[in-house]
């Protein structure tokens, strides 16, 4: 009898001790269509940043399916569940508590586009309102001009993808287009079209433009271990030019 209890009392305090491993829910990593720093092709996810953030969990030793959705539930999935990588995320203000912050991945350059045929000259953000600018929902585009007073549904035209607003655009159903530079070029190219002819940047947005540019982040419910497990894997890559290289493959002409 004393065996068997103590039996039963080992099995307990083994499954109390195993239980946080058993309860940690599973990575997930989660990003949007934003080429070219992530997007689908051919059946699986590529893209600069895609390609250093695969390099950081190999590094960390973890794996995880990449899931490409929507960037308003990415957003979300990442505010609310825990365990989740989020990229490619602006870190501002506002964001800077609601995520466990890896660091920075890629850089970024914002402007206000208008078509080279419908010119439109800003000398302040204050000049644009009045006029209908496209944008992703719950972007940071999106969410820096709500925060300039810029009124959704009347100044501001939201979509659920990137490549919606460049054709939004063109077919004149809005003036301009809020989008950062690599993106705004990128789609303008896939649409046949050569970005130094028809697009004009009516106001660079140095607010939204940092050299750290778009970062990786964990949700608020990951594990301490975790993000410095990650961060000091994104720091070896770093130091020993892994990161630079992607950079460069992905940003020479």
């Amino acid at each position: 009898m004393r065996i068997a209890r103590f039996g039963l009392w080992g099995w307990l305090a083994l499954a109390a001790a195993a239980w946080p491993c058993l309860a940690a829910p599973p990575l997930r990593v989660v990003t949007e269509e934003l080429p070219p720093y992530n997007m689908s092709r051919d059946g699986r996810v590529t893209g600069l940043s895609t390609e250093i953030v695969q390099a950081v969990m190999r590094e960390a030793g973890a794996s995880a399916q990449i899931e490409v959705l929507p960037w308003a539930r990415a957003y979300d999935v990442a505010l609310n569940v825990p365990n989740v990588l989020i990229y490619s995320i602006a870190r501002t203000p506002e964001r800077e508590p609601l995520f466990q912050w890896v660091g920075p991945i890629a850089p970024t350059r914002w402007y206000l586009y208008s078509l080279a045929d419908r010119p439109l000259a800003l000398k302040s953000l204050a000049d644009a309102h009045g006029h209908q600018i496209a944008t992703v929902h719950e972007d940071v585009g999106e969410q820096y001009l709500i925060s300039k007073g810029f009124k959704p549904g009347t100044e501001l035209q939201a979509t659920s993808k990137y490549e919606y607003n460049y054709r939004k655009l063109k077919v004149e159903h809005v003036e301009l287009w809020i989008s950062n530079e690599l993106n705004a070029v990128y789609l303008v190219r896939q649409n046949g079209d050569d970005p130094d002819k028809v697009l004009v940047k009516s106001l660079a947005l140095p607010e939204l433009s940092r050299d750290e540019g778009l970062s990786l982040a964990f949700s608020r419910g990951t594990s301490a271990e975790t993000v410095e497990r990650f961060r000091a894997a994104l720091g070896r890559l770093r130091a020993d030019g892994t990161v630079q290289a992607i950079l460069d493959k992905w940003l020479k002409d």
